[in-house]
């Protein structure tokens, strides 16, 4: 079945996206206690693995598995215009207006 998913998506040229189910395995005490329901037989056989999780309001997308792009996540959210980006420039501005203020102490 697998073999014939990507046999179609590589004559037509087609993406082909695949949901596996993931549980809890209490038995692991150290890493990631999440399996997949299916085995490994998915992972093996796709090209791209990302594992989605909510964090809180947000959600996590984090790159699993892929020949091209690095180990990584990114936050996002969901709301009525679909998914939408994370401002992460909270942090940062803080820092800077932290310094700006210390630099108009010192004046």
């Amino acid at each position: 079945m697998l073999q014939r998913l990507v046999r179609m998506a590589e004559i037509f040229n087609i993406a082909i996206v695949i949901t596996n189910q993931v549980s809890s395995s209490p038995d692991t005490f150290f890493g990631d206690p999440t399996k997949a329901a299916g085995g490994n037989i998915l992972g093996h056989s796709s090209t791209y693995r990302v594992y989605l999780r909510k964090s809180g309001e947000t959600r996590v997308a984090r790159m699993m598995d892929s020949p091209y792009h690095p180990y990584s996540d990114t936050r996002f959210t969901l709301d009525e215009k679909g998914t939408d980006d994370i401002e992460e420039g909270g942090l940062k501005k803080s820092k800077t207006n932290i310094k700006k203020s210390m630099d108009d102490d010192e004046e």
